[in-house]
């Protein structure tokens, strides 16, 4: 299993910034002292982010800023098309707290909002040979939660497996049902992408705090990695 972003990618985007982790043994439940270490793990993620909105609107924080430019460069109205980041911020701002949906993806969320840093989490036993982020040639298959099938534009930016299917649509704005964590998910892969100036510190802190927790919770061993133009390819 694998994670690499195409040339193009890097060549158009060279501010890019992605972290890359690889886990194993997920489960649906935590007992025990590992539902507290969960709940306290969001709810400090959360309040670190709802201070930074209370400073600044989601859409002002530079990590939003950075993928709205990014989003303008490719052809996308940024307020119609939010990363996944500021789609999560501002629900946040106005519901004040998350949905709890898994414990992995709560994790996930928590530090997404946090970093303000879109993060994705792939069932990859849903997923063949690897993910490489490149732009779509239009015959690719994406699945929505609902179950419905869509082919992505030519040229947008997806997450594409060996086998032409899209794991997520418009970069990181909306991920596949296909690949979604669910109760049955037991390996994992991770993916935190960033293009503001800071990002090579925050990328980096955030991979290293989520391998943190992930360990503490599913004993999972997690690998990590920030990849660069110079190193473009995670393999576990």
């Amino acid at each position: 299993m694998y994670v690499r972003h195409a040339s193009e990618i890097w060549r158009d985007f060279p501010e890019l910034v992605p972290g890359v982790l690889s886990a194993g043994g997920i489960t649906a439940e935590v007992r025990g002292d590992a539902v507290a270490t969960v709940e306290a793990f969001v709810a400090e993620h959360e309040r670190a982010a709802r201070a930074r909105l209370a400073a600044s609107p989601e859409g002002e924080l530079p990590e939003v800023r950075a993928w709205r430019r990014a989003f303008s460069r490719m052809g996308l109205k940024p307020t119609q098309y939010r990363c996944a980041s500021e789609s999560l911020l501002r629900r946040l701002r106005k519901e004040g707290s998350l949905p709890r949906i898994h414990p992995l993806i709560d994790v996930c969320n928590a530090l997404s909002v946090a970093y303000a840093i879109p993060v994705a989490v792939f069932d990859v036993s849903a997923v063949t040979d690897g993910l490489e982020v490149r732009y779509a040639g239009g015959d690719e298959t994406y699945l929505t939660f609902s179950g419905e099938t869509e082919h992505p534009a030519p040229g947008e930016v997806i997450f594409a497996d060996g086998a032409g299917r899209a794991h997520a649509r418009r970069w990181t704005n909306r991920q596949s049902g296909l690949s979604a964590v669910r109760d049955s998910t037991g390996d994992v892969l991770v993916v935190a992408e960033a293009l503001h100036e800071s990002a090579p510190a925050d990328v980096g802190k955030l991979m290293a705090a989520l391998a943190g927790v992930l360990d503490d919770l599913w004993q999972a061993r997690p690998e990590h990695t920030v990849l660069t133009a110079s190193a473009p390819r995670f393999d576990s």
